[in-house]
This record gives structure tokens, C-alpha cells and sequence, in this order.
């Protein structure tokens, strides 16, 4: 029998011995592991839970807050679903890692539910225990699958992987209970009190098996799974679905400001969420991804909420050569598949921070056609530029960043992968269209003040979600003027009451993939209603650059919009495509924001949008103090079901969207190991 036990406090170390084994899967395929000489041979198995039984021992008087010094003990007692993803890493019969996955529990029948804490209470039936990535500072936790809530951080607790029995266990998890929950509880100096102990035993299968020789594999092996998935199994889409699985890390690529502005790079994950591979060429093939990088802030008012604005966006990167790893846990196939020049289905590739920082990997937006896909093999041409520390970065102002300008906001990056093969699957397979998906969003914590920022991701990314979704307490339309023919947008919305009488009124309106882009934005006012505090905000331009693409070499305008007020209505717009190509028109993966105050409170009502290239304009589901009965007003409206995209361009959305109810992010597996390091300033050359 071989048999090994590991701590928590002991991964570092198996981290190490992991990353060495990773070293294999370079992104240039013909790196070799010479690592101190050693490269290693053997089996490794990915595994998941085939069935488990998990243990949760509680303290009721410590949940419910009680001075006892008794103990009032109860056991919850739990089956996780079929096949979990809540993966290891086994080498040679050996436990090597556990990585970022999740189990969802299913309640025993046997004995009932005990009278828990009302939260608990009613999250009971949908827990899961998440293992997270190795940055957070508890390995394990407890939460609500469906709204993300973290009732309990796991201290401690020792995991023991059986060989023979292709089994795991986690003994002596301390139960700790989480600063949310603490909050909830309205004890919030009873975070990291300790209320319980959770135990795991589970019966592991293995999903892939690679030999290795000297490091790097030469036999691949995809075990069927021995039951029916369950819930927390993966299942690849038909056709091709590039998503966007991490952002997990952001810098200021160069230590120096630039007029009042810094450069910044956001690392990004992509993964293939799809069964069919993606194409991964590099220039001068125009078959491959490209991604925009963009980051924003929620501020204003008493809870920072108020606003939700973006204050960064970068050229797009061009991608380049896929690796194949697997940190999106979806299960990575390579069967069928061109490595490297391909993301084969399943698959993940990454792209360092500083790496999408570097200029020449960076293309101008107006070269691309965002729902197309198309853009000319010229599309990232630096001839004739001199860059500088924010050229063609996630340019953003130096204001925009001080903490101490900014205290209490929130920051988001967001990225989204877009690419020509989905748009023509989409064409030719209208059942199987994945191309909606593709941004995704993580919160960071910014630290600096006026020359150089470091960034911290906050929890995982959200995964196939825009960071407008972030929005705390606002509503969320999601918009498509002219299905099959163009792309989406989203139509963002918040009321709030900050002293009686005012009601502020803040509109936010995000391009995804619509090419034709927007040109105005028209708001009805009820009779009388008296508006102050109007306002207008969109984030840095990119100055013009020779072959950038746009008219002339002279950049898209930053000129704000011009707003018109009469009697029936508020209207901010830019000048018209035929006044000026050029024009500040709100183009894919930007978010521009309008607002004032009035004295009437919100109604239920219709604003109308026009575009700039193309299409008559649309009428889109608002709140605005447009009159005609008598509102009951709130502090901020209650947000609903989501949005079925309008059939056509002229039709009335009718719905509205469900806004994030928090501005803590759904946590989803996002594992993520250290890419391969590439030499810098100058990019690797790739076949």
C-alpha cells in the first residue's frame, strides 16, 4: 500500500514539486525540463470525487452566540454529488496537490435538520465545500452554491490519499466562522471564532492519466466516468466557446506616470468551454482570439454603491499559440487536436500581466469588427510609433486610482475573448451560438496613491459574466438590436434617495460586441420634474497613432457628449458617424455612464438609444421621473428577472435584468498554476 499524509501547512511544499512537473507543458512545445537536472517519469492521475461523505460537527451555542461555557452539540451529516470537480493530483501513487474545485452536498435523510441559524437554515440544501486557490488564506470553504455566501473558512486539517483504495480523506478541518457570516449574524467580532470540526472521506476516479518520460508526457489516457455526473461536473458545449476562466493578477507594467496617467496589464486565462478546438494562430493568419482588457470602479454614496463607472481600457491582444493545461477543471482533450496552434476543447491557456502590457502584442480596437471576428493581418502594426509607459496599455488616470481619492471603491477587471470561428459557427449552427459569453470579471484591491499601484484579487473571478453584472443593487438589461446580424449591449440602471426629495438618477451602458456601437441616449421626464447635478462620464482614449486604424491616424475623440434638455426629456449625444468616423461613440467593450438628480421620484418607463454605423434606434426598459401615478419610492429599486435580448431593433424591452445582489463575486472553481515565464521586452518568437 502507498499511503501519504499531508497538512495544509505542508502544500507550499507539494506546490514546488508541482510546479516542477508543470514546467513540461512550456508554451513553446519545444522547451525541454532540464530544471536542477531533474525531470520526472511516472504516472500522473487527475482525479475527482466519485462519491463522498462529508461530516460537519457543530456548537449551536457558539453559532447562536451564547455565553455557555457548555457546548451544545449537532451533526449534519452529507453525500456530495456524483462526480464532484474538486480535483487532486496524484504522481506515482503519491498526493501532489489538491486544486481549486468544489463538492456540492446533499443533506442525509436520516435524523432531519436540526434548528440552525435562519441563514444556515435555509442555504443547508445547496452548500458546497470549495477547496480555493493558494493564494486565499484558508484552503477550504463552506458556502452557498447559488448566491456565493461563505458561512465558514476551514483551518487546519489533514488530508491522507489512500492508493489501493484510490480514496481521500480531510480529517480535523476546523469549522471557523467567516467574516460574512459573522456580519449576517450581527457579531461581526466573531469572525474566526471556531464552532465545529468537518471531516471528508471520499472514493476518487481518475479523468486523465499521462506518462511521463524525462518529463514530458508521451501516453494521455481519458477514463470514462464510472457513474451518471452530477451537479458539479463539467460538460463541454457543442461547437467552439472561448471564455474568459481567470484574470487572476494585474500590474502597473512600468513604474512611471505619463502626463496623470499609468499603464496596466490584467493576466488573463482563457479556457474552451466548447467540443469543438479553437484557433490559436499568430499573425499574419487573422484565424485567432483577441481580447480587450478594461477595469472599473463602483463608488459614491454612503455605501460606495451609488455609481458604476470604467476607467480603464487597453488596445486588444492578439493571441498567439495555445498551451494546453487544464485550469478551468473542464478537462482538457487533446485528441483530435492541433497542440499549440489550436485551444483544444476542454483546454486552458494563459497570458502573464505584464506580458498583455507588452506594446507589440497590442492591437488597435479599430482595426477589429467585434462581432465578426474579422480584422487584416496588419491589425497590429507599431510602425512609426514611440511608445511611452501607457502606450496602448489599460490606460487609466492616476486620480482614478489614489486610495486616498477613493476611499472604499471597488475595483473590477474585466476581459473578453472574441474570435472569427464562433462568429461562423454561429452563421452555419444558430442552436449551438456561444459567442455571448465571452467576458468575465474580477474584483481587485488597488494600494498607491500618486506614481506607482499594486493590485490584489479579491475571492475568484466571474466567469461568462461583464463586470457591469457587479453592480451592487442596480438593474441589468441585456440588449441585441439585430439578432444574427450584430452583437449585444447591456443597459445598467440605479436609483437612490440620498437626502429626501433627491432622488439621483445613474444610467450605465455597456457595448459587449456590438459593432455598430451608440450614438445617444434619450431619457422622458415626467411634467415639472426639475433636474440638477447632470453629468457625463466615459474613460480615456487612446490617442491617435499611425496605422491605428481610425480616420486619418488621429485616435477616437474624447470629447464629452453634448446634452439637451426640454420639457419631456433629457438627451446626451455625439456627433453622428457621417459628422465624424471618429467620433465618441460608445464602442464594444466600453461602458459609458449619464446622470443627474431630480425632485420626482422614479417611474417605470422607456428611454430610447440610437447607434452610430447603423439601425434605427430601440426603446430600452428604464426608471426615470417620468410622471403619469403615484411611485412608491425606495432607495434603490428592487432588480428582477433577467432579459430576454429583443427580437428586433425597434422592439420595447419589456424586462429587466437581476443585478448582483453583493458586490462579492459568485465564487467559481478558477484554478490557475504558474504559466511558463517568458523573457521580456522582447516576445518569444512562436512558429
Amino acid at each position: 500500500m502507498s499511503k501519504i499524509k499531508l497538512t495544509l501547512s505542508g502544500f507550499m511544499f507539494l506546490l514546488l514539486l508541482l510546479f516542477g512537473l508543470s514546467r513540461v507543458f512550456s508554451r513553446n512545445p519545444d522547451t525541454k525540463n532540464n530544471h536542477d537536472g531533474y525531470a520526472p517519469s511516472g504516472t500522473l492521475q487527475k482525479m475527482i470525487v466519485e462519491n463522498a461523505s462529508v461530516t460537519m460537527q457543530l456548537d449551536l451555542n457558539g453559532l447562536n452566540g451564547s455565553n455557555s461555557l457548555v457546548a451544545r452539540p449537532v451533526t449534519l451529516q452529507f453525500s456530495a454529488a456524483a462526480n464532484s470537480f474538486f480535483p487532486i493530483l496524484v504522481f506515482n501513487d503519491l498526493l501532489r496537490a489538491v486544486k481549486p474545485g468544489s463538492m456540492a452536498l446533499i443533506p442525509s435523510r436520516s435524523g432531519g435538520i436540526p434548528a440552525l441559524p435562519v441563514r444556515l437554515g435555509a442555504s443547508v440544501k445547496q452548500l458546497v465545500v470549495e477547496k480555493r486557490p493558494s493564494n486565499q488564506s484558508f484552503g477550504l470553504a463552506v458556502r452557498d452554491s447559488k448566491t456565493g455566501f461563505t458561512f465558514f473558512d476551514v483551518a487546519g486539517g489533514d488530508y491522507d490519499y489512500n492508493a489501493n483504495a484510490r480514496s481521500l480523506g480531510i480529517a480535523g478541518g476546523r469549522l471557523l466562522i467567516s467574516k460574512e457570516f459573522a456580519n449576517a449574524l450581527g457579531r461581526p467580532s466573531d469572525a474566526g471564532s471556531v464552532v465545529g470540526k468537518i471531516s471528508v472521506g471520499a472514493a476518487m476516479q481518475p479523468i486523465e492519466i499521462k506518462q511521463l518520460v524525462n518529463g514530458k508526457p508521451t501516453s494521455a489516457v481519458v477514463p470514462p466516468l464510472s457513474q451518471r455526473a452530477g451537479p458539479g461536473a463539467p460538460a463541454l458545449v457543442a461547437g467552439p466557446d472561448i471564455i474568459v476562466g481567470d484574470l487572476p493578477d494585474m500590474v502597473q507594467v512600468d513604474a512611471v506616470v505619463v502626463g496623470s496617467q499609468v499603464g496596466l496589464g490584467i493576466a488573463t486565462t482563457s479556457c474552451n468551454n466548447g467540443d469543438t478546438p479553437v484557433n490559436f494562430y499568430a499573425f499574419p493568419n487573422t484565424d485567432h482570439s483577441f481580447f480587450p482588457e478594461n477595469l472599473y470602479r463602483m463608488s459614491g454614496g454612503a455605501d460606495n454603491t451609488v455609481r458604476f463607472e470604467q476607467i480603464g481600457q487597453s488596445w486588444v491582444k492578439h493571441t498567439f499559440g495555445a498551451n494546453e493545461d487544464d485550469d478551468c477543471n473542464l478537462g482538457c482533450n487533446t485528441n483530435n487536436c492541433v497542440q499549440f496552434s489550436q485551444l483544444c476543447p476542454g483546454c486552458s491557456d494563459p497570458y502573464l500581466a505584464d506580458e498583455n502590457g507588452w506594446y507589440d502584442l497590442l492591437g488597435s480596437r479599430a482595426w477589429v469588427n467585434p462581432f465578426t471576428g474579422a480584422f487584416p493581418p496588419t491589425a497590429a502594426n507599431h510602425n512609426g510609433h514611440a511608445h511611452d509607459g501607457v502606450s496602448h496599455r489599460v490606460r487609466v488616470n492616476v486620480d482614478d486610482l489614489n486610495t486616498t481619492l477613493n476611499a472604499g471603491a471597488t475595483y473590477f477587471a474585466e476581459a473578453a475573448y472574441l474570435n472569427p470561428l464562433e462568429y461562423t459557427w454561429c452563421q452555419t449552427h444558430p442552436g449551438q451560438c456561444n459567442m455571448y459569453n465571452n467576458a468575465s470579471y474580477h474584483q481587485f484591491l488597488v494600494n498607491g496613491t500618486t506614481s506607482f499601484f499594486t493590485f490584489s484579487p479579491v475571492g475568484q473571478a466571474v466567469r461568462m459574466q461583464p463586470a457591469i453584472k457587479a453592480w451592487t443593487g442596480a438593474t441589468v438589461n441585456q440588449l441585441e438590436p439585430d439578432p444574427g446580424n450584430d452583437g449585444i449591449w447591456f443597459m445598467g440602471y440605479k436609483v437612490s434617495n440620498p437626502t429626501p426629495g433627491v432622488y439621483h438618477y445613474e444610467y450605465a451602458l455597456y457595448n459587449l460586441n456590438l459593432d455598430r456601437s451608440i450614438q445617444s441616449f434619450s431619457v422622458p421626464l415626467g411634467a415639472g420634474a426639475n433636474l440638477s447635478n447632470i453629468g457625463f462620464h466615459a474613460p480615456p482614449q487612446e490617442p491617435g497613432w499611425a496605422n491605428d486604424g481610425t480616420v486619418n491616424n488621429q485616435g477616437y475623440s474624447s470629447m464629452p457628449w453634448t446634452v439637451t434638455q426640454n420639457a419631456t426629456s433629457i438627451t446626451w449625444t455625439t456627433e453622428t458617424f457621417g459628422q465624424n468616423q471618429n467620433a465618441n461613440a460608445i464602442r464594444f467593450g466600453t461602458l459609458y455612464n449619464f446622470r443627474f438628480d431630480a425632485d420626482q421620484p422614479p417611474q417605470s418607463t422607456n428611454a430610447t438609444v440610437g447607434f452610430f454605423k447603423t439601425g434605427s434606434p430601440m426603446m430600452v426598459a428604464i426608471q426615470a421621473p417620468a410622471g403619469g401615478g403615484t411611485p412608491t419610492p425606495t432607495p434603490t429599486p428592487t432588480p428582477t428577472a433577467t432579459a430576454t435580448p429583443t427580437a428586433t431593433a425597434t422592439a420595447t424591452a419589456t424586462a429587466t435584468a437581476t443585478a448582483t445582489a453583493t458586490i462579492t463575486p459568485r465564487p467559481t472553481p478558477s484554478p490557475r498554476g504558474s504559466p511558463p515565464q517568458r523573457p521580456r521586452p522582447t516576445p518569444p518568437s512562436r512558429p
